[in-house]
């Protein structure tokens, strides 16, 4: 045994560590160095988990801000975005986009817990469980036929919108396509009849329709001449409530519009009906003579009736975001959207509030003029 090596008796006792600090920052040093070890290690292992749960694929989709199209453009091959056959038409100048939210699905690209986060994280982007927007596996397919058929009905219906706004009345069969069970109709109309009457009045389109029921008031008694396999037979019904308290006929009617004009739309990879409005003030301007835009660049987004009345739409801060990226100055905006407008307008971009295409109209002929004082902002409307 090495003499200079202690005994037995001669181990250190708690005192002599307190007056040697030495063997016991030895033993706390080593102590340090396998701690420090082992929360390096958790570290590691954390890191890892981490990782491997960024790469995981995730139940969500991302949606950012979409490609923006001009109705009054063309697209890369040159082929009219939209155009109109039928009626004469004119060169128009100036940009009226329709904007969009695009959105990442699992299906067509690994969606992983990382980009979720970065979605989620992100002001330009909004996450969602993907079954919100695409449905179940199951649902998928009929998810996507019916963004593709409100698509089309925006289509025909701002046709219509456009017509009937510049003066030319559409004329329209008008089936029944649903009776409510809530309706006094229920058990005397039935899905087929063909409206052709009110009140003696007859019915050459969607509008004098819209206009017969407007003229009386909830709980009076219309007298209703329908066609029904070929045959004329008037029935009386009441008018019901809608949720707002206005007068309706419970029933669900499918126009089939003889429209003058043929419309096709050269884009094929966006569905919704969100398009609406800006396909009406696209065929307006192209059908009429007067520049109304001289120039200018507006984007806008909303839904469209056959009445022209501007519906709410989804996702409009991120179609700012996406307007003004590229190149608008202007935006229109539907009124029911516009407590989700104020806050969120990107810098540089003006936002005018529409509840209809003839507010709509106004507005992109005031900013062609230059007089835009006095256009509606959402700020007013939301206020």
């Amino acid at each position: 045994m090495d003499d200079s090596a202690p005994g037995a008796d001669e181990m250190p006792t708690i005192d002599d560590l307190a007056a040697d600090p030495a063997p016991h920052g030895r033993f706390s040093e080593g102590l340090a160095t396998r701690r420090e070890k082992v929360v390096a290690a958790a570290g590691l292992a954390t890191s890892a988990l981490v990782a491997v749960l960024a790469l995981l694929p995730s139940p969500y989709a991302i949606g950012g801000p979409g490609p923006t199209y001009d109705t009054l453009g063309t697209g890369s091959d040159g082929t009219p975005l939209v155009s109109i056959s039928g009626a004469p038409t004119y060169e128009p100048s100036g940009e009226l986009r329709l904007v969009t939210v695009s959105v990442q699905d699992a299906g067509s690209r690994l969606m992983t817990m990382g980009s979720v986060l970065r979605g989620y994280l992100s002001s330009s982007a909004y996450t969602t469980p993907r079954e919100a927007v695409f449905g179940t596996d199951q649902e998928a397919d009929a998810v996507e036929q019916q963004s593709h058929q409100e698509w089309v009905t925006s289509q025909e219906a701002a046709t219509v919108s456009a017509l009937e706004a510049l003066g030319t009345e559409v004329s329209a069969t008008l089936t029944v396509a649903v009776v409510l069970d809530s309706s006094a109709a229920s058990g005397v109309l039935q899905v087929g009849d063909v409206l052709t009457a009110v009140d003696g009045e007859h019915l050459d389109g969607f509008r004098d329709l819209s206009d017969a029921i407007a003229a009386h008031a909830v709980g009076d008694e219309l007298t209703v001449t329908i066609d029904r396999d070929g045959i004329t037979r008037d029935v009386q019904f009441a008018l019901v409530a809608d949720a707002d308290g206005n007068p309706i006929m419970g029933i669900l009617v499918d126009p089939t519009f003889d429209l003058p004009i043929d419309v096709n739309v050269a884009i094929d990879t966006v569905g919704g009906p969100s398009a609406g409005l800006m396909f009406t003030l696209g065929i307006m301007d192209k059908l009429t003579e007067k520049d109304e835009l001289n120039g200018a660049a507006v984007a806008g987004t909303g839904t469209i009736d056959s009445l022209g009345n501007v519906g709410a739409i989804g996702g409009i801060d991120l179609k700012m975001i996406g307007a003004r990226r590229d190149g608008a100055d202007w935006f229109l905006a539907p009124v029911a959207n516009c407590s989700e407008v104020v806050g969120h307008v990107p810098d540089g971009l003006s936002v005018v509030a529409v509840k209809d295409i003839g507010e709509a109209y106004a507005a992109i002929e005031a900013i062609g003029a230059g007089q835009t004082e006095d256009l509606p902002t959402c700020e007013a409307v939301a206020g």
